[in-house]
């Protein structure tokens, strides 16, 4: 409890934070009498499918209903845990404009079709906790002059500088409306509809800790903490990364490990990749979990070139802050390719060819406004499997599905947790169609599937998702049964051949090894080796290897 005490009197000083104090004591002790005790440790066995509340559809159910029977139909056993994109009632940005955190979305069925998940999978939600839809009732009160919630969100008045803070989107910072007050000028971070809001008013605080708990009540395993690098705002600051926001941190993990010490917080911050990490805190602090970034676009730009060199030496310097850490390794999500983490570790013109290559392969480019005023490219709005391979390039199917493949087996590999986004699960194509009827880039990505056609596909032999959707099971259930890819186990990057990902796994005993080799270019290679007893993951066969050959994009995991 007392560093509880301790974030709150960094956060509002000490005469304020003694008052606070003795309110967060009775709020954990009422949740601490309601939410069950349950093994938190995450193991090899755990990996995580992002997926919408409606992502698979039927005529006659509610969409979390046909989500949660399809997941036990086709992943029991395979995937470890359901992140669930925002479910809650919303406005914009598909769900990312929450109207109430505390209701279920009645079109996607209630909160009892939610947890009814945790069955069978672990279950994270999402704390969208940077900002909350204009058509809330918070911001209808702030609207209304409601004394209680006229400081939830951040006005400001005249016209300060605002020239260093950080864009993630070219749109305006400020939004005026009309209230009973008169005219206001508001915080929008990210669009019109999504009003930050104000934590250095620390009932905003105690009311967001009150819905995470809840959350936790309700069967969270993990909360993702969503653009929460933006969380705290001070004029003439850049407003991303700030101390108060690493402390507001700080005291939801403390919170958290006095009522749920198994509930995990997982951060995501779309930026650098020295900034990202810096949310694990000391080991101990923040962030159990740090979404990895940079790995979409670095992994891409190897395939690109064939050659693993700067993968490989970044992936050297992958090294988690304490045993309870660990990164929550991703190709595709929700959103895009961020371009931001790979700058630094990959070149502008290494750069300049992602984006060309997207576009080429029916991709769309999101922009960012920098603080000159200028536009910089920021996102690439592309499926990943299209990313890796031109869908009107003319390439036999089966190439271009080893290659997904082995990116996928190049995430799989790495140490931390992998999250798998539902389409790359099934080898889904870009959606340019939804894109172009919503305007907006990333819906390219976030096509909804009916139950029926999904179905037939995964039934039929020949088509393109039931052949991913075999390969990336066989790649899940191989991972899931070898301690070697325990997430807090160790990894070795070894460097056997410039088109070779190679990582050497190992378990946190250090009883097993897993030696994961990746051809990542088009060519046959060879390597020398020097391995008596080995059993090939993939098949289970045993192995007695002199020297490897690797097809194009093959993929070999061998325990040694």
């Amino acid at each position: 409890m007392t560093n509880l005490l301790k974030q709150l009197s960094f956060l509002y000083g000490e005469n304020q934070a003694s008052q606070l104090f003795p309110r967060v004591e009775k709020l954990l002790a009422g949740y601490r009498a309601r939410i069950p005790a349950r093994d938190g440790e995450i193991t090899e066995r755990d990996s995580i499918l992002i997926a919408y509340g409606d992502q698979v559809q039927s005529s006659n159910e509610k969409p979390l209903q046909t989500l949660g029977a399809f997941c036990e139909d086709y992943l029991k056993n395979i995937i470890g845990g359901i992140h669930i994109l925002p479910f809650f009632p919303w406005t914009s940005d598909d769900g990312f404009s929450v109207v109430d955190y505390r209701q279920v979305d009645p079109a996607l069925g209630g909160w009892a079709d939610a947890t009814s998940m945790q069955k069978n999978f672990r279950l994270m939600f999402d704390g969208v906790i940077n900002h909350i839809s204009s058509q809330s009732e918070w911001f209808k009160g702030f609207l209304r002059d409601d004394p209680r919630y006229r400081d939830y969100f951040i006005t400001v008045e005249g016209s300060p500088d605002l020239s260093q803070v950080v864009r993630p989107r070219a749109l305006p910072l400020l939004t005026t409306f009309k209230t009973a007050a008169g005219e206001k000028k508001v915080w929008t971070t990210f669009s019109a509809d999504q009003i930050d809001l104000n934590y250095e008013n620390p009932e905003v605080l105690l009311e967001i800790l009150d819905i995470l708990l809840m959350y936790v009540e309700r069967g969270a395993d993990f909360i993702r903490l969503d653009a929460v690098a933006y969380l705290w705002k001070e004029i003439g600051a850049t407003c991303i990364h700030l101390p108060q926001t690493h402390h507001v941190i700080q005291f939801l993990r403390a919170a958290l490990d006095e009522v749920a010490p198994r509930v995990q917080l997982v951060t995501e911050t779309n930026v650098l990749h020295a900034d990202n990490i810096s949310y694990f805190g000391d080991g101990t602090n923040e962030a159990q979990l740090v979404y990895n970034f940079a790995l979409p676009p670095l992994t891409l730009h190897t395939f690109r070139a064939g050659d693993a060199r700067v993968l490989s030496k970044w992936a050297k310097t992958l090294t988690p802050p304490s045993d309870k850490t660990t990164f929550f390794n991703f190709l595709a999500s929700h959103d895009g390719i961020g371009l931001n983490p790979a700058r630094g570790i990959l070149s502008d013109e290494e750069i300049d060819a992602l984006i060309n290559q997207t576009r080429e392969h029916g991709g769309l480019i999101s922009y960012k406004k920098n603080a000159d005023g200028s536009q910089s490219p920021y996102e690439m709005n592309v499926n990943y499997f299209d990313a890796l391979s031109n869908p009107n390039g003319g390439e036999p199917l089966n190439l271009q599905i080893d290659r997904f493949i082995a990116a996928q087996a190049v995430m799989l590999a790495l140490v931390g947790m992998p999250g798998v986004y539902f389409h790359s699960l099934f080898g889904s194509r870009g959606w340019l169609e939804g894109a172009a009827q919503t305007g907006r880039s990333r819906t390219i990505n976030r096509e909804k599937c009916q139950i029926e056609k999904l179905q037939d596909e995964l039934a039929d032999e020949n088509s393109l998702r039931s052949k991913v959707f075999a390969r990336f099971r066989r790649l899940l259930k191989a991972r899931s049964g070898a301690s070697a890819f325990h997430p807090h186990g160790t990894q070795n990057i070894l460097d056997v051949h410039p088109s070779v990902f190679a990582v050497e796994r190992v378990s946190p005993d250090e009883k097993s090894r897993v030696l994961c080799l990746h051809n990542v270019g088009n060519r046959k290679i060879t390597l020398g080796a020097n391995y008596n007893s080995a059993t090939d993951l993939l098949t289970g066969r045993s192995l007695n290897i002199s020297n490897i050959a690797l097809e194009p994009y093959q993929i070999l995991w061998v325990k040694l």
